[in-house]
């Protein structure tokens, strides 16, 4: 079943299109207006079908309601469909630019003749943008800026899309038919290709064909008898590689990588007496003495298996040799989520629905951790509201068995490390997440030495998204890590790993780093709904990939532990 958020995705896209099209504006705004509502409708809008109340959200009327049921049935919304069917292929996509919303795509579209990015680009050195009106110098400027981080993007794909392409390339093959391999099982936070491996059979062409069909708007690249490469509608390579059983394990190990990885083992192989590729692992005499399982391979080399997450030849090998691989973090570890939101400031639902989506994924506890006052962007809470979220949190923790919710807060850094509330308040916080959302102009000095200063705030519990980059929008602001670190480790703060799409901080390194130097770190959502909760396992993937383990993270404690340990 679509959640809200889908919904509410595919009628912002129609609106978007819509406006590009320059038909009937009313129309657009309505599903705009649409848009909003679902997201922000306190029912799991799919739930209201059998009873036939739709119509109850706010703006959906009789076209709206058969708008969601068809989507509802197919998932695909044929006005949508066909909408972008009116237009270059390349024109919808020009919306991913950051400073371009659907009136400029228009402009560019009409005036300019701009179809794609490269127009854009080649209408930007040839001048021609000048002579519309409405396009400034600065317009101009944001608009070189926009195409360089979306150029830089598209190169690599989010870790979570390129699992939802993944699994619904899987999902049109028969049931296990298929293996993911390449970056996407190391859990990279972004993804250059998607790799597959499948075992064959008599019938390898007719398999090759049927993957063709699965991946959405496929172009093929290059192929053969036992491979194939495409490039999907989304711009990412899919390959396709087809090993006899007997070798799967070999390939598996091989196509997974890394590439240092890769070459290290063979290295190890070799100083063994054997030959290792894709195919076995061989004798020096040519005879195959593995190959069927990875499990074969690390066992015959002497070495304990290697976390998929591992494989970038860090030390992995050399600790694998020895039996002494750390016992990686899991996400059934996790006992609660510190850092999220509900509509108190910019969340999209209601305490109570938030702590019932966490106690469904087995959590014992969630911190709602709304903005602070001085983010008014994000609708943050003055001391007067702050009092209302707090009786809200009572009652929400009356009602609820079997979880507590604590009162937060992410707390504003502000441009010298002061923060947004005074002491008084925040001690009144069960957790308080210290963030920086401004001032990302300022010089590696003055913001490493802000969030310094948060670290040595006896309120401050955790520092959110450290590094503060926004894949897509900006790239992480200039910051003197091991100062910071060191901050956190003497004054018993915590670092965070953001789990969210565009965030996906800190990195591997880096919290491997915070680790390494005495630093726990939490691993948070930062959900904004209540499906985002599911994010944790992005989070978890960065964790493992930088070596932590269950002690390296607060929020694998029971309650009155981490209760304990949040008391500075």
């Amino acid at each position: 079943m679509p959640s809200n958020a889908e919904i509410a995705a595919i009628f912002r896209k129609v609106a978007s299109l819509l406006e590009i099209k320059g038909g009937n504006p009313f129309r657009a705004r309505a599903y705009e207006k649409a848009a909003r509502n679902i997201e922000a409708f306190p029912e799991d809008v799919t739930s209201l079908i059998p009873e036939r109340r739709l119509r109850e959200i706010p703006g959906i009327g009789g076209d709206l309601e058969a708008k969601i049921l068809e989507i509802n049935a197919s998932g695909k919304l044929k006005l949508l469909l066909n909408l972008e069917k009116s237009l270059p292929a390349g024109v919808p996509y020009l919306l991913e630019i950051p400073s371009i919303g659907p009136k400029t795509a228009r402009l560019l579209y009409e005036k300019a003749g701009v179809k794609n990015i490269n127009d854009l680009e080649a209408a930007i050195v040839s001048g021609r943008l000048t002579a519309i009106p409405g396009i400034k110098e600065k317009t101009i400027l944001n608009l070189t800026r926009g195409i360089g981080l979306v150029k830089k993007n598209l190169e690599r794909m989010p870790l979570c899309d390129a699992e939802i392409l993944a699994e619904d390339i899987k999902s049109r093959l028969p049931e296990n038919s298929i293996s993911i391999a390449g970056s996407l099982r190391r859990r990279r936070d972004t993804i250059g290709d998607i790799d597959f491996l499948a075992i064959g059979t008599g019938k390898t062409a007719a398999f090759i064909e049927r993957f063709i069909a699965s991946v959405p708007g496929a172009e093929v690249i290059a192929g053969g008898k036992t491979k194939i490469s495409l490039r999907s509608a989304q711009g990412i390579e899919v390959d396709l590689r087809v090993v006899p059983g007997n070798s799967y394990g070999a390939a598996l190990v091989y196509f997974t990588g890394s590439q240092a990885f890769n070459v290290k083992l063979r290295h190890l192989a070799r100083e063994s007496g054997y030959k290792l590729n894709e195919y076995g692992l061989f004798t020096s005499g040519n005879r195959k003495i593995a190959g069927k399982t990875e499990e074969e391979i690390f066992r015959s080399l002497k070495m304990a298996f290697v976390p998929p997450e591992m494989r970038e030849d860090r030390g992995e090998i050399e600790l694998a040799l020895k039996d002494k691989l750390p016992a990686l973090l899991e996400e059934r570890m996790i006992k609660g989520d510190l850092h999220v939101h509900s509509r108190w400031s910019d969340g999209k639902a209601s305490i109570k629905e938030m702590a019932e989506a966490a106690m469904s994924l087995g959590y014992s506890y969630i911190a709602v951790t709304d903005h602070s006052r001085s983010l008014k962007v994000a609708g943050g809470l003055d001391p007067r509201r702050l009092a209302g979220k707090r009786r809200e949190i009572d009652a929400v923790n009356a009602a609820l068995k079997g979880i507590r919710v604590l009162y937060g807060s992410e707390v504003e850094i502000g441009p010298r490390g002061e923060l947004d509330y005074d002491d008084g308040i925040l001690a009144e916080f069960d957790v308080v997440v210290a963030a920086v959302h401004t001032g990302f102009n300022q010089t590696e000095k003055q913001l490493t030495g802000r969030i310094v200063k948060a670290c040595r705030n006896r309120r401050v519990h955790i520092i959110a998204h450290p590094t503060g980059r926004l894949r897509g929008v900006r790239e992480a602001y200039p910051l003197d890590l091991q100062t910071v670190f060191k901050a956190a480790a003497d004054t018993n703060t915590h670092m965070e790993i953001n789990a969210y799409a565009q965030r996906m901080d800190l990195d591997d390194i880096n919290c491997r780093i915070a680790a390494e130097n005495g630093v726990r770190l939490a691993v948070n959502t930062d959900a904004h709904r209540p499906e985002q909760l599911r994010n944790m396992k992005y989070g978890v993937a960065t964790a493992r990939r930088g070596w932590l383990k269950s002690k390296d993270v607060i929020n694998t404690l029971s309650l009155p532990k981490l209760l304990e340990v949040l008391k500075k």
